[in-house]
């Protein structure tokens, strides 16, 4: 697969998933038509050497596997890992609100998102809905509307005169978004509205009420490459989409004899403490059920690796002074390593050196970067899967302007530096062994 194929499919994948619960189908979806089987939790599984697997866990986790062929369970487990969800604003369960004769919806602001981003945007909503059948079952449904349909505006800078020297952003006043203008005999409640979208989505569902919903905003302008050369993509929700597709794609095309495994867990911009976050169980779950002997998988693990894939700074030209003067990551120059000496990304000088010897390899030169002294540093679900699975793991990714906006950007070659060593990292017929 050469880059701008590669790039076309990773646009494809940021449009279809404006959601965890999207992103989770859609790989779902991919790796079953490759011939990958479906498990679930809550039944008994049964699976076979040399076969491919995936399981879902609460619409927004999903977890791929292939296994080796015999005997899988004394072969090491070669593992990346990415999340699915970004920053953005959720709805809340109750949203309607009126004033001045318009509707607005009432959000909470999840995860860290650059909220001056989200004004003035055309936002959509999709997420997940959980109804009652005419038969009173309960069912689940993934809802996007699949355009436009609240947007923020901004107060005039002739009512704001300090708007360009100063901005504070009232979470519960500033951020209700437009929603329509309903007539005065037409309350237009939300929840008829969710009805009827989820009617068109889904004829042949005979829905007898809505009885919950996980829904979120999100831009629908299309992901696009800029610059005068092309040079750059930009796009929504690249952290930490890019990551899950790079992950997909290699696993996809793996080829090698070891146990290989993709993690894309949700929940992580809000500290991935849930049932789909990577401090829950799934992935130790996975692994129990497919190992186990408690000594023979603690064994196995001490002989695995894992990849922690998620976006790192690029450095900015307007800001150099944010940045450590020795580690400024450039756009379109590789795949950045991770490292903080309190462990925040889980990298540590060994196993940055597996992963530079396998990058070499392609004829991929990684960068590195650490944060700058006096700044907080951030994290990823590196440090919680390895301290979960006592594996070796090393944190790193795509370069990237913009964190956390509701526009992001990175090098249009990035993605696919990345994934030739990931692809590399599955199919490398052995990994390179550290002698102690």
């Amino acid at each position: 697969m050469q880059q701008e194929q590669f790039n076309k499919q990773l646009f494809d994948f940021l449009q279809q998933s404006p959601t965890p619960f999207h992103a989770a189908e859609y790989l779902a979806t991919h790796f079953h038509q490759a011939g990958f089987q479906r498990l679930r939790e809550g039944k008994t599984w049964e699976t076979e050497p040399g076969k491919g697997y995936y399981c879902i866990r609460d619409n927004g986790t999903f977890i791929g596997f292939r296994l080796a062929a015999d005997p899988f369970r004394s072969t090491p487990w070669r593992m990346t890992g990415a999340h699915t969800d970004s920053p953005t604003l959720q709805l809340k369960p109750l949203p309607e609100r009126t004033a001045n004769s318009y509707m607005q919806l009432g959000v909470e602001v999840y995860g860290g998102p650059l909220l001056s981003t989200w004004f003035d945007r055309d936002l959509g909503i999709g997420g997940r809905v959980t109804v009652m059948d005419k038969e009173d079952a309960i069912r689940i449904r993934l809802l996007d509307f699949q355009r436009p349909v609240v947007i923020i505006p901004s107060l005039a800078i002739h009512l704001d005169k300090k708007a360009n020297e100063e901005q504070t952003i009232d979470r519960q006043k500033h951020l209700s978004p437009l929603f329509c203008q309903p007539l005065e005999d037409d309350a237009s409640p939300f929840t008829d509205i969710l009805l009827q979208q989820l009617e068109k989505q889904y004829p042949d569902l005979s829905i007898k009420k809505i009885l919950g919903f996980d829904l979120f905003c999100y831009d629908t302008q299309p992901p696009t490459l800029l610059g005068i050369q092309k040079d750059f993509i930009s796009a929504s929700r690249l952290d930490n989409l890019v990551s899950c597709f790079v992950g997909a794609q290699a696993l996809l095309q793996e080829k090698t004899s070891d146990n290989c495994l993709l993690l894309c867990s949700n929940h992580e911009e809000i500290g991935s403490a849930s049932v789909a976050g990577a401090q829950g169980n799934f992935l130790c779950s996975v692994l129990e059920r497919l190992l186990p002997d408690t000594a023979s998988r603690q064994t196995i693990l001490n002989h695995s690796f894992l990849l922690s894939l998620d976006n790192a700074h690029g450095v900015h030209p307007n800001f150099v002074e944010k940045h450590d003067p020795q580690h400024l990551p450039l756009l379109n120059h590789g795949p950045v390593i991770k490292y903080n000496a309190n462990q925040r990304y889980a990298t540590t000088g060994r196993s940055a050196a597996l992963y530079k010897a396998l990058a070499h390899e392609v004829g991929v030169t990684p960068q590195e970067f650490v944060m700058e002294n006096t700044m907080a540093c951030g994290s990823t679900i590196g440090p919680i899967t390895a301290t979960h699975l006592g594996v070796q793991t090393v944190d790193l990714g795509v370069p990237s302007l913009a964190m956390h906006s509701i526009r992001e950007i990175t090098g249009a070659k990035d993605p696919y530096l990345l994934f030739k060593t990931i692809a590399h990292f599955y199919n490398r017929p052995q990994l390179p062994r550290c002698d102690e």
